[in-house]
Formats: C-alpha cells, structure tokens, sequence
C-alpha cells in the first residue's frame, strides 16, 4: 500500500497566506526653482527608476509643489496619510526616507505600557525568581 498525497492548492484567506504591502502610492513633490530640492532633482533623475522598477507594486506620483520645500508623501491601505519634509538632503538620504514609507504601516505610533503585549493576561503575573520559596 503506498502513500500519496492530496493534489490541492492553497488559497490565500484575506492576506494571511501571503504578504501584503501597505504602501499603495508614493507621491514625489519638488520645486524647479528652490535650492532645497537640489537632492529631491537628482533623486529623481538618478535613483527613482531603479526604485520604481524594484517596487512595482507601489504606484509612483511626480509632481511639483512650486515655492515650497520637497516633501515625499506615503498612501496606505488603511486610509492614512504620512508625510516627510526631504529639504536639502542628498539624494541617498532621499532614498533612505522613501524607503522608510514604503516599509511603514501607516498606522499611528503608539505608547507601549507594558514589556509584553498578550490578548490574554497572565492569571498568576509576571515570573520572578524572588518569589515563593526561599531555598538556602
């Protein structure tokens, strides 16, 4: 008797079979004129289509904001906003905080009271080995 396995394929259950990006769009704004996006310019010229072809899954926005300094804004699936000011950074700087709001969630930072974040506490508390018995 031999043992053969079942032929079926996995189905992805609303993004808990596969990996999800929550970066949907990234919007690039610069100004011709202004000295602070001398490094917005050159990340657009030199860095952006690498960038682009590396994230294809990410929609990329070019436009000016004239007499204003260079900002680099993230749109997320949840709805929110997150917005960088790059004015006179380098152009691998640049990189480096695009980077950081593709990788972002988007949600909000929050405060973190306690070490261990649980759905269920703890019925007996935090483990201290200074507790119970004394052992000599």
């Amino acid at each position: 008797m031999s043992v053969q396995g079942l032929r079926t394929i996995s189905k992805a259950q609303n993004g808990l079979a596969g990996f999800i990006l929550q970066c949907k769009r990234l919007e690039f704004n610069y100004c011709d004129w202004a000295g602070s996006s001398r490094g917005m310019k050159a990340f657009l010229t030199h860095n952006l289509p690498s960038f682009a072809k590396a994230n294809p899954q990410i929609e990329m926005v070019v436009s000016p904001r004239p007499h204003k300094h260079p900002i680099i804004r993230g749109v997320y699936i949840n709805g929110r906003e997150k917005v960088i000011c790059v004015r006179n950074l380098q152009h691998q700087q640049i990189l480096e905080k695009a980077n950081l709001l593709k990788n972002s969630s988007g949600l909000k930072l929050k405060k973190i009271n306690k070490p261990v974040a649980s759905v269920n506490e703890s019925v007996r508390g935090i483990f201290s080995p200074f507790h119970g018995v004394q052992h000599v």
